[in-house]
């Protein structure tokens, strides 16, 4: 008796496991919360908010060199950090603080960071891997081919979920979006000016297309693509 139910015990276990196992690879590694910390950002710079926008330009041409993981820590928190910690306000101005914005890393070349698709996480400034690989060709063919996202160390994709918006604000709300990813996109060129490094805005892509090299949900469009580098 004794061992009969020691042999139904171990098959409950094995079978357990096997179920909990197949269920986390089923979710993928974003679901299954496994973040980097990223380094802390600098809340003061070298270079004052004037020279930043006296000097930006559109970067189209970069050099074949990393960039680190602070640079990409520092960028990130300029597109949509936490700048205030007890109502948790954004670095990019948001209408009724309702967050749309969703933002990704496409690691190339960055120090510290194997290549890949990671989604940006405000609230605890961190990153969570979405997919493994370099997938800088990839989003560069459903860009029409622009040299930019191919050449770049690192890439930042802006997308955003309307609903989260237009829930609150109606059909008005898309509005607010489109606006919202504007100021997020200002803020990642400024930031990247005092960082010396470049970037360029770039919109003209196959929506779908990006969503699927991403790995991004239906209703998350992609609306920013934005190359970083030297």
């Amino acid at each position: 008796m004794f061992v009969k139910t020691l042999i139904f015990t171990v098959i409950i276990s094995l079978l357990v496991i096997g179920i909990y196992a197949a269920g986390f690879k089923n979710r993928g590694i974003l679901e299954a919360g496994q973040e980097i910390r990223l380094p802390e950002p600098a809340r003061d710079g070298e270079m004052s908010v004037e020279k930043a926008i006296s000097q930006r330009r559109s970067t189209r041409s970069f050099r074949d060199e990393p960039i680190t993981l602070d640079q990409v820590s520092q960028i990130l928190w300029a597109a949509q950090g936490i700048t205030e910690e007890q109502r948790k306000f954004r670095a990019a101005p948001s209408a009724g603080a309702t967050y749309p914005l969703e933002v990704f890393l496409v690691s190339g070349m960055v120090e510290g960071l194997e290549p890949g698709v990671f989604r940006y996480m405000p609230l605890n400034h961190s990153l969570s891997r979405v997919l493994d690989g370099d997938k800088r060709q990839d989003l560069y063919n459903q860009a029409l081919r622009q040299p930019a996202i191919r050449s770049a160390p690192a890439v930042v994709v802006i997308a955003g979920v309307f609903k989260r918006t237009t829930g609150r604000y109606g059909s008005r709300g898309e509005q607010y979006v489109y606006m919202e990813v504007g100021h997020a996109g200002q803020n990642i060129h400024l930031q990247a000016e005092s960082l010396g490094l470049g970037t360029v805005v770039i919109g003209a892509f196959d929506d779908s297309g990006v969503q699927k090299v991403l790995g991004l949900p239906g209703d998350m469009i992609p609306f920013y693509i934005m190359p970083i580098g030297r």
